[in-house]
């Protein structure tokens, strides 16, 4: 029996650990490299890597029980939709109740990653050491590196106006007294501008096209509990919960904001309880997309003129690998990495991705499983299809897709929760028949070897 690979793992975000968890148990050698000084990514507000995106107010969009690891719950005393801190918390709890922290080397940057020509890795740390490994699970993260406007809105390099990012927003003090104008139909949009109807002067938030913005509650219950279930398929659970949305939030335009142009479950869905209450209480004043910046003003597409002293673009993040060489795999501007079951790299064996997807539901199970599926295909039980049936079933997801959401960078990793835990579930299956027949034929080896 051959040793087991040594496996790299970047990052020790929710995915890194989930990583790190699965191939602790599996008995598969590793080592963790996570920048900051403690767990957690982006949950932690204030983090010493410089790149989480987390602010003050930042609570989760997932309920507890949906975003909990299968066997780690979350506290029971927690609330429904925990703040950044106790998510964070809870990571840390995760990583000490299964004794991985030492397995975790801080402060430590993965600068480069060389696929050698025989197979394998060198991996570059910012200590200035090199060390190889067998394979590489990359979970960095795609929340980091932000998307401006592109091109830039005309007067965007004259105007006196302050314009930031929503990566760089941290804190309501950034708000205070000041005319602020929040762009974009996101979640971290919903949050400042709702942060800023409390704290600034004035609020205006413009929208480039319309959303559907789903309420935390529905009918006392969290509305990701409500039909989420892996047994529930898509196409039924969706034509029930844009029944249900209807019934409860009515039409956007009733608030003043744009109506959608597609269907809800079309395109990443927006939630927020709040800030539907503040549009209807005049504390946000809706506007549609910018037409220009002047010195003082900002000037939207409809005319109408508002004074400003800051501007917050909430315009998403490129998926980005500073660790590859340049064109290696780079998503270039369609921000699309080409995966097999959005985890295996077609064409580069050891290479493998985790929590990069966009999902309508929480990240960690998804991550969880992903690394289970990664353990698998390091100890032999999963193999995969040929590189041909990898390269049709990434087609076929993009084509898919592409039919469901409207066209947009964000959705190019975009997957259903339930819909894709299930088709991880298949996949395992598939793969464990898949290598059956390489399994018996070693096991038949190894015995003619002993006899």
């Amino acid at each position: 029996m051959s040793a087991p690979p040594r496996v790299c793992v970047i990052g020790a975000g929710s995915s890194g650990i989930a990583t790190a968890k699965v191939l602790l148990e599996r008995g598969i050698p590793f080592d963790c490299f996570e920048l900051s000084d403690r767990i957690g990514g982006n949950w932690v507000w204030g983090n010493r890597n410089g790149v989480s995106a987390a602010y003050r107010s930042l609570h989760i969009n997932t309920s507890r029980e949906r975003m909990a690891f299968s066997d780690f719950p979350m506290p029971a005393e927690l609330p429904d939709f925990p703040r950044h801190d106790q998510v964070a918390a809870y990571f840390d709890a995760y990583a000490d109740h299964f004794g991985l922290r030492e397995h975790i080397t801080f402060r430590t940057g993965v600068q480069h990653v060389a696929p050698l020509p025989g197979g394998g890795f060198d991996v570059a740390l910012s200590t200035g050491e090199t060390r190889r490994y067998e394979a590489v699970c990359v979970a960095n993260g795609h929340h980091w590196d932000p998307r401006w406007p592109e091109p830039a809105f005309p007067g965007a390099d004259s105007t006196a106006i302050e314009q930031i990012h929503s990566h760089r927003y941290t804190d309501e003090s950034q708000l205070v007294g000041k005319r602020v104008v929040v762009v974009g139909m996101g979640n971290s949009a919903m949050d400042i501008a709702v942060d800023a109807s409390y704290h600034a002067a004035a609020t205006h938030l413009s929208a480039r096209r319309g959303a559907h913005i789903i309420p935390k509650y529905v009918f006392g219950r969290p509305y990701d509990q409500i039909a989420g279930s892996e047994r529930i398929p898509g196409w039924i659970r969706w034509p029930l919960a844009r029944l249900l949305l209807r019934s409860v939030t009515g039409r956007m335009t009733r608030y003043g904001l744009p109506a959608p142009d597609h269907k809800f479950a079309q395109a990443h869905p927006t939630m927020s309880s709040r800030v539907l209450d503040r549009l209807a209480h005049g504390a946000i004043h809706p506007k549609p997309n910018i037409a220009r910046l002047d010195r003082s003003e900002v000037v939207f597409t409809d005319g109408s003129r508002a004074t400003a002293d800051l501007v917050v673009y909430c315009t998403g993040y490129r998926i980005s690998f500073p660790f590859f060489d340049t064109g290696f795999l780079d998503p270039g501007e369609d921000n699309e990495v080409r995966l097999y079951q959005r985890v295996f790299h077609p064409r580069v064996p050891g290479l493998y991705f985790i929590g990069l997807v966009q999902p309508l539901g929480a990240i960690m199970p998804i991550a969880e499983r992903q690394s289970e599926l990664i353990a698998d295909h390091l100890q032999g039980t999963y193999a995969l299809p040929g590189r041909l049936a990898m390269l049709a079933e990434i087609a076929k997801h993009r084509q898919a897709v592409a039919k469901r959401y409207v066209a947009a960078r964000r959705h190019t990793v975009q997957v259903d929760f339930d819909d894709y835990m299930r088709e991880l579930s298949r996949e395992r299956r598939r793969g464990a028949k898949r290598c059956a027949p390489e399994s018996r034929a070693a096991m038949r080896a190894v015995s003619r070897t002993s006899a």
